[in-house]
């Protein structure tokens, strides 16, 4: 669990729910259909214009991320692959076979079979790192949806202020309403400002940098799987492997 995510998430609702009501507004005065209408599902239904289905789901299937991280510890990747060039080096490369149907990441079991299978190091190279780059690839546009989602809500904030105005407008010659329609055309732009500053806009940086990392992850597999391919020594492996750590 990142609990750096779930702070985050609980200090920016204690903010904006604590700031209404250190300011005397009352939590009701946050609340307002029409404007949650117009901003939240006006900002999802700008993002469903823009991206394609399979990238929006994939982005809320990686939500998780944010709290439950995929990456795993880098010592214990790196023993993890010193363990295959060991068996290798002993067992030769069908010694990996047991292994490789019992990994559980796909990505790792696919660069395992065509060590076992015998294929060239370079070829093992250059199939894996298409594999890695397209699944970068499809992690990054996921994650552009809650970068997206955080560029139109304060734009779809100020249509949903400026139509409450509108509304105020047409009541003018009853003064008693005024008060009222201009804070509740004002909870638009908190709407707006804040979900994307709070939610959408960090959401999307992390899983940005949770992608990054994955992919040096995948890189260092990859080095080890091709250091295995060519026969290296162990130690060599290590020394080489040991620079995707700093």
């Amino acid at each position: 669990m990142d609990i750096l995510s779930v702070i985050g998430v609980i200090l920016g609702g204690t903010a904006i729910l604590g700031g209404s009501l250190a300011k005397g507004s009352g939590l009701a005065a946050l609340w307002n259909g029409a404007a949650f209408v117009i901003v939240i599902i006006g900002t999802f239904a700008a993002v469903l214009v823009q991206v394609r289905l399979k990238a929006f789901a994939h982005g809320f299937s990686i939500l998780r991320w944010i709290f439950v991280s995929p990456l795993e510890d880098g010592e214990k990747l790196l023993a993890k692959v010193l363990g295959w060039s060991q068996i290798a080096r002993k067992d030769g490369l069908l010694g990996l076979e047991d292994l490789t149907e019992k990994e559980p990441d796909p990505f790792i079991r696919k660069g395992l079979q065509l060590l076992v299978d015998g294929a060239e190091p370079e070829s093992i190279r250059h199939i894996m790192d298409l594999e890695s780059t397209s699944r970068e690839q499809l992690d990054q546009q996921g994650a552009k949806v809650f970068e997206s989602l955080g560029i139109y809500a304060p734009t779809l904030g100020i249509v949903g202020a400026v139509m409450g105005l509108m509304a105020v407008m047409q009541n003018l010659a009853e003064p008693e309403k005024l008060g009222a329609g201009i804070a509740a055309a004002f909870v638009a732009t908190i709407y707006g400002i804040a979900s994307a500053n709070l939610l959408f806009l960090p959401i999307g940086n992390k899983l940005k940098g949770i992608i990054s990392s994955i992919g040096d992850q995948r890189d260092l597999v990859v080095e080890g799987l091709v250091g295995i391919a060519r026969g290296d020594n162990p130690r060599n492996i290590e020394t080489r492997l040991r620079g995707y750590l700093v």
